[in-house]
């Protein structure tokens, strides 16, 4: 049984297409940097773990994201299918962001989602390392919003 109350295309069980639609999804998403719109891909106790933070709940989420974005500038995100199965996916994923003082970093790293009946996740667990990179090693050019339909994934750029 689910605390949602609509239901949430793809769901479970997932398909390599349903579950590579879901990433796409959720990768547009996060590049809107809208808290409260990322947040309603979740159920309302989803629960999350962000390198060494825990979470619980849509409310949580909503602040998580609101802070990461506020200290991650001109944040930009590829995300890509890794293994599906059942009501599990396994994403890997990069973006690249800076900092206020103007440093740039490529963060690396992936995501574990288990998805309630009604396809909210309501399991998140992410692992994710820093690299510093200068301006000009930059790989993801796009303004703000959805990545281009032409702008190559991970696996194009060798990620």
């Amino acid at each position: 049984m689910t605390d949602s109350i609509t239901i949430r295309p793809p769901m479970p069980p997932f398909t390599a297409e349903s579950a590579a639609l879901k990433v796409h999804m959720a990768e547009d998403a996060w590049n809107g940097r809208d808290p409260e719109r990322v947040a309603l891909a979740y159920s309302l106790d989803s629960e999350w773990r962000n390198r060494a933070e825990f979470l619980r709940g849509r409310e949580a989420i909503v602040a998580f994201l609101r802070r990461k974005w506020a200290r991650e500038l001109d944040y930009r995100l590829l995300k890509e299918l890794w293994a599906a199965e059942g009501n599990r996916i396994a994403v890997r994923f990069a973006y690249e962001w800076r900092d206020d003082a103007g440093n740039w970093f490529r963060s690396y790293g992936n995501e574990n989602w288990e998805f309630d009946a009604a396809g909210y996740m309501r399991r998140r667990i992410a692992s994710i390392n820093d690299l510093p990179i200068s301006a000009s090693e930059r790989q993801f050019h796009w303004p703000q919003g959805p990545r281009p339909a032409n702008h190559p994934g991970l696996s194009e750029l060798g990620l």
